[in-house]
């Protein structure tokens, strides 16, 4: 079934026991994943992640993953991020299995209306279907100065607006940049923040960091030679890990569910095309050509690596810089072999 406008939070807060699937989709894909986990704290539910791929190769995999008992007793639900039409089979099987013990909860990007995993959401009584719309004007000034909130900082609407704008309203760019400026200002929710466009003017999308940002995107170009040539210039070092690690991932997590329609039979350029203001103009020839090169379990791959590696660095001693430069030289290898 459908549930949108004033009926989500309800549908969220206070699931129905009879729910089964939850499909959140649409290209705000940063807005579908915290619809999701605000649905996985309601159900009080520890995550449980399948990846869309294991489903298409058995289908029925889905529903004996979601009948089964949690191992240690507790509830959990089942999440599958990115996904696409390849799970609809496993889908249809859940939904009509005799017995669920675990929810499901999927987060894809933009679907199309004749999508048949957006069919079997949507027509199923045991099943609900969210969209989420890319959040543009005052709805994405509030939306920038929300999350800023909850990172300890102070912002005034002019500030928000431009962040909002600077990012297309992508609320997973939105997130990432305001992590930065709190990390950068020592902000929290206790220590709050003012943040100012001086602040933005130095470390925002055409700031000071641009470099550290570029360097993410020549690795997963399979650009290495320029991006040895970058890593000497930008002059790398310590402070700049998280900077560098979190634009890599930021482009994964932004790429992720378009490669997902893709490999639902969709065109790399008719995903761009319909993406909108979800994409900054000046990248989509560069996201373009990321569709074509990186297939959608080597994208959900790099995200788990990526995070170990700055979860590595913050618990050992280890040369942070010599970490990062592998890291993303051997990413740089990875693209070149798939070109």
């Amino acid at each position: 079934m459908i549930v949108k406008g004033a009926a989500i939070g309800p549908a969220l807060d206070k699931p129905e026991p009879g729910r089964r699937f939850y499909l959140f989709h649409g290209q705000d894909e940063a807005g579908s994943r915290a619809l999701g986990e605000r649905l996985l704290a309601a159900l009080g539910a520890e995550k449980f992640a399948v990846s869309a791929a294991s489903i298409r190769e058995d289908p029925a995999s889905l529903s004996d993953e979601a009948a089964a008992m949690a191992l240690f007793g507790g509830p959990r639900a089942i999440w599958i991020e990115p996904c696409g039409d390849e799970i609809a089979d496993g889908v249809s099987a859940l939904l009509e299995a005799s017995c669920v013990e675990s929810p499901v909860i999927a987060v894809a990007g933009a679907l199309r209306k004749t999508s048949s995993l957006l069919k079997l959401a949507e027509g199923h009584a045991a099943a609900v279907a969210i969209v989420s719309y890319v959040p543009e004007g005052g709805t994405a000034t509030r939306m920038v100065m929300t999350l800023a909130s909850a990172e300890g900082l102070h912002i005034d609407k002019n500030v928000a607006e431009r962040i909002a704008d600077e990012a297309g309203g992508n609320q997973a760019v939105v997130a990432s940049e305001l992590a930065k400026y709190a990390l950068f200002l020592g902000a929290t929710r206790d220590t709050p923040k003012l943040l100012t466009h001086d602040t933005v003017d130095l470390l925002g999308c055409g700031g000071g960091d641009g470099d550290l940002q570029r360097l993410g995107d020549l690795a997963l170009g399979g650009a290495m030679s320029e991006l040895l040539e970058e890593i000497d210039a930008s002059g790398l070092a310590a402070k700049d890990s998280v900077t560098v690690l979190r634009a890599l991932q930021r482009r994964l997590l932004m790429i992720a569910p378009l490669r997902a329609r893709v490999a639902d039979g969709e065109s790399a350029h008719g995903v761009m095309a319909s993406a909108g203001r979800a994409i900054f103009w000046k990248d989509k020839d560069f996201v373009e050509q990321l569709l074509r090169t990186w297939p959608p379990e080597q994208i959900a791959a790099l995200v788990e690596r990526t995070a170990k590696v700055e979860r590595e660095l913050m618990g050992t001693d280890a040369p942070e810089v010599a970490a990062i430069g592998e890291h993303l030289l051997a990413v740089a290898r990875s693209a070149q072999r798939r070109r």
